[in-house]
């Protein structure tokens, strides 16, 4: 399973979305792809992404269960604690 949450992201890119996931709520995509379609949903969501941000996770065989990624202006980062992704704030700016 995939979920994909966007904020301030173009209608463009929203319709995208939907026509390959589920929006749950506002924002809020969720569906299950294979890795390769995963991949290349990303890549046209950063492409169509503009001023806005967006984070993807999906299920993986981690010590969490799951990865992510994020694009656009974010406080929130990823970082490798012994082999487990926890989630940074980065400092207002």
């Amino acid at each position: 399973m995939m979920v994909i949450v966007v904020e301030n992201a173009p209608p463009r890119l929203r319709g995208r979305l939907s026509l390959w996931l589920s929006e749950i709520r506002a924002g809020v995509y969720v569906g299950v792809f294979s890795h390769r379609t995963r991949e290349r949903i990303w890549v046209e969501v950063v492409q169509m992404l503009g001023d806005g941000s967006a984070a993807m996770a999906w299920s993986s065989a981690t010590d969490s269960g799951f990865e992510f990624e994020t694009a656009g202006p974010n406080r929130r980062l990823a970082v490798d604690f012994d082999g487990l992704t926890l989630v940074k704030f980065d400092a207002p700016s």
